[in-house]
């Protein structure tokens, strides 16, 4: 190994497209060069398992034989091209007060991406959350696993409860202990 593959850089750029069927996808540095592998397991190392296309990354990199590759993710922020429309089912809702509800640790019952829905749990409860794509894609994420654990902002909304962020499952208990 070089010496020059030992060397770590913290890099931010855009998430060009993951795949978390594949396990992997790619970023571009805002300092230009290579596209960055994204693997799976560094992402997963950060508490999520997939990431929404063109969202903003703050990343550790190595150049290894095999070309550039993420280390270490260190924030994600959720793409910003999608927009600041609510959703319909927000609309009678306060962005603020949305924003300031506590975050719950749930964990995912099933998600259908095609379908572009899903359900969670939060946890001691028995009531199916309602999680909608966009409101993933928001929170900087693309796709949901069955039994991945994360933290939901929750809300009782005019077809019941739903979600209105997700967020890593470390985001809901890094709060409770603060």
């Amino acid at each position: 190994m070089s010496e020059n593959e030992k060397e770590t850089v913290r890099i931010t750029g855009e998430v060009k497209w993951f795949d978390p069927v594949k396990g992997f996808g790619f970023v571009v540095s805002d300092a230009g060069g290579p596209d960055i592998l994204l693997h799976a397991n560094v992402l997963r190392n950060f508490g999520q398992s997939s990431v929404a296309d063109t969202a903003r990354i703050d990343l550790a990199i190595q150049h290894t034989e095999r070309g550039v590759q993420a280390i270490e993710v260190y924030h994600i922020d959720a793409p910003t091209s999608l927009g600041t429309a609510a959703l319909a089912d927000f609309e009678d809702f306060d962005i603020e007060e949305l924003s300031s509800m506590p975050l719950e640790p749930a964990r995912v019952k099933w998600f259908d991406k095609g379908k572009g829905f899903g359900f969670a749990n939060v946890f001691s409860r028995s009531e199916d959350i309602f999680v909608h794509i966009e409101v993933l894609r928001r929170s900087g994420l693309s796709d949901l696993q069955p039994g991945e654990a994360l933290a939901l902002r929750v809300v009782d909304g005019k077809r019941g409860r739903m979600a209105t962020e997700v967020a890593a499952w470390e985001s809901a208990v890094d709060k409770d202990t603060n």
